[in-house]
């Protein structure tokens, strides 16, 4: 199958998306040609590094690099000080260089970590992404956002840093368990609602085949790395469009933070959750017809995937403390809470004076509809 090549260009930061079959077994001359010495180092994570390290680091020994690896543990709780430390000091055991590569090799939290880190040693060090989930593949590890999650809250502390070159392996999407993989569509639809509706009506025929169907796996990531790198390419820093980007994110971070950033609520899982939400809202302040969020439920009902609170298990807090817990959200200005809304599927924009009370009592039906 051919590769597909994604610029993302951002002048001097400009750097490629691959995405394809096999690249891991091509990492090594992939990433050759950025090197100043033949030396990297691998971050991953404990589950990656049983499953796929060793053919990375015979792919980079076979171009006559030396390689440092280091595994952390898998999960979300990784993404803190501890883990976020320790990364930090193993790269500087290593003596890397400003001109050495980091080679974040894992999912998003991996990838968010490594590049914080690369972004903050020697005040900036380059890295490679090499994404190993959907979610990653379609989302993370593309943008150039870097970060750890802290006590307060998700991605509050981190920094913009683009990645040198970002491999997406098709190939290793194969060994993904299906709640994985569904969790990664979550981000995959969300493109097509926020500014795409052509993608999502192919989606609606599609999806239930990516998982099986290689071809069109790759055309999912490839529509999904080609839109966000437009977004990132006008708007790097967030400044406006790239908000887009967090469409069902408000929801998401608050309902991962109501259930501690744990295994009841993958971050993907969050995401779908919150653009069924972000739907409903839009259609109960008349934006959208009935139609639209009645879609997009059905479609990922389709998919097997989580859609209203209820399917998340355990106890959420009410109503109102999910709405306070949006409040530490960093797309919070003045105070006000900023919800990514709908004119209907592809036709996503930002909104900054959305009635608490109404996102509050959309919640409260919300919660009321599970039990």
């Amino acid at each position: 199958m051919a590769l597909d090549v994604v610029p993302v260009a951002l002048g001097a930061r400009s750097y490629e998306v691959r995405i394809g079959a096999g690249l891991i077994d091509r990492a090594g001359a992939e990433i050759a040609p950025l090197l100043a010495r033949r030396r990297v180092a691998v971050v991953t994570d404990e589950t990656v590094a049983g499953l796929h390290l060793s053919r990375l680091v015979a792919a980079l020994e076979a171009e006559g690099m030396t390689v440092a690896t280091l595994a952390l543990p898998a999960g979300e709780a990784t993404k803190g000080w501890p883990q976020f430390t320790r990364c930090v000091e193993w790269l500087l055991e290593q003596k890397i260089e400003r001109r050495d590569i980091v080679i974040a090799f894992g999912g998003g939290v991996i990838g968010d970590l490594v590049g914080f880190a690369a972004a903050v040693l020697r005040r900036g060090v380059r890295f490679v992404q090499i994404p190993t989930t959907l979610l990653s593949q379609v989302d993370s590890s593309v943008g150039g956002k870097t970060g750890i999650n802290t006590a307060q809250g998700k991605n509050l502390v981190g920094a913009f840093h683009q990645p040198s070159l970002v491999l997406a392996d098709i190939a290793v999407l194969d060994s993904l368990p299906r709640r994985d993989f569904l969790a990664g569509y979550g981000e995959v639809v969300k493109y097509g609602l926020l500014g795409d509706a052509a993608f999502f009506d192919w989606l609606e025929g599609a999806g239930p085949t990516l998982a099986a169907d290689a071809g069109n796996l790759q055309h999912a990531v490839q529509r999904s790395v080609a839109m966000k790198a437009g977004i990132v390419e006008r708007d790097e820093t967030e400044e406006g469009e790239r908000a887009l980007l967090n469409l069902g994110h408000t929801f998401c971070h608050a309902l991962e933070k109501a259930t501690g950033y744990s295994d009841r609520l993958l971050h993907g899982e969050g995401v779908a959750i919150g653009c069924a939400l972000a739907f409903e809202l839009s259609q109960r302040l008349g934006l959208c017809s009935q139609e639209a969020p009645s879609r997009v439920r059905a479609h990922l009902r389709a998919m097997g995937m989580k859609v209203d609170l209820s399917d998340i298990p355990g106890e959420l807090p009410g109503a109102e403390d999910l709405v306070r817990l949006m409040g530490q959200d960093k797309k919070v200005i003045d105070g006000r809470l900023r919800f990514i809304l709908a004119r209907g599927i592809g036709a996503a924009f930002v909104a900054e004076d959305v009635p608490p009370d109404l996102v509050t009592g959309l919640l409260e039906e919300a919660l009321l509809r599970g039990r």
